[in-house]
């Protein structure tokens, strides 16, 4: 396949970027669906890639970008219009011949889900399937990126307590960079993959009590976990403009609910057995990003 063209839908951020160079690297032709202009775009055009502007809620600009593509990434953003972006995708992928989709769905999937966002992702697997085009589901769990955000932090200054509404809830974090070298894998041999869904978990399943002493272990400073309520998280990211949209509050509630009740956790052999390693342990990842933890002496 490293003289026909991949797709790659959300390439500006994290996991899609980590997709894009996994996939160059590889020799693949990669062209880039952006929503805009800008640095990011301009950094994939540089790479090497094609890079495109296009609406997934536009039918047109997706069929357009379609052309000549023998597979697919298909991600959306977390927020309303997840089903119209996903029969978009697959009525211009059907109608473009394209051989192959690989949707980058998440853990919490399913008809039943509290969250209006999750039972939109399990709907979205469903109209995929439907489409006719062969199609690949991956399922990651929570994002060690998590551990980056703001709100995950009872006092972001000092970053010395997670505060977060899991509970005793166990999860095997995965990082954006290992679920990009996934789905580049799976890009890379599509046909092999056809009809699959692989559930995407880091190397370890670990309580959060865990997470914070792995933290600690490459920091050398203490960090500590403490449990707080779903009520009391959802209120803390309600002050927070970036995180404060309904959609978005919904579903992190109903998400932070099944994390209390194990449906993140787990283990799983998928990320080795398509990239060829486990992923990122906590100790790795924080490591990588440890001018990200780093607290100023003021």
């Amino acid at each position: 396949m490293t003289n026909s063209i991949i797709l790659v839908t959300g390439a500006s951020g994290a996991t899609g970027g980590s997709a894009v160079s996994s996939l160059v690297a590889r020799g693949h032709q990669v062209r880039a669906l952006v929503h805009e202009e800008d640095k990011r775009s301009e950094a994939l055009r540089a790479s090497g890639v094609e890079v495109v502007t296009g609406d997934l809620l536009d039918i047109d600009s997706v069929r357009s970008a379609m052309e000549g593509v023998s597979a697919a990434y298909f991600v959306y953003p977390l927020g309303p219009g997840l089903l119209a972006g996903t029969v978009n995708f697959a009525q211009a992928a059907k109608e473009a011949a394209v051989s192959a989709i690989v949707n980058l769905s998440q853990m919490t999937a399913r008809r039943d889900s509290l969250s209006h966002a999750a039972k939109d992702h399990w709907l979205a697997e469903q109209v995929l399937q439907w489409c006719g085009v062969p199609v690949t589901i991956l399922r990651p769990t929570l994002f060690a990126e998590w551990l980056l955000y703001p709100f995950a932090w009872k006092d972001y200054a000092r970053r010395d307590t997670l505060a977060l509404p899991f509970g005793n809830g166990k999860v095997g974090l995965i990082a954006a960079e290992d679920q990009g070298h996934a789905i580049a894998s799976v890009l890379s041999e599509p046909a092999k993959h056809a009809g699959k869904l692989y559930k995407l978990l880091g190397p370890a399943e670990l309580d959060w009590y865990g997470i914070a002493a792995a933290m600690s272990e490459v920091l050398e400073r203490t960090i500590t976990y403490t449990p707080v309520s779903v009520d009391e998280f959802v209120a803390s990211l309600a002050k927070m403009p970036q995180f404060s949209s309904p959609f978005f509050l919904q579903h992190i509630g109903a998400v932070a609910l099944d994390a209390q009740n194990g449906i993140t956790g787990g283990t799983s052999s998928a990320m080795e057995d398509l990239t060829g390693r486990p992923g990122m342990t906590i100790q790795e990842f924080v490591q990588k990003h440890q001018a990200s933890f780093e607290v100023s002496a003021s």
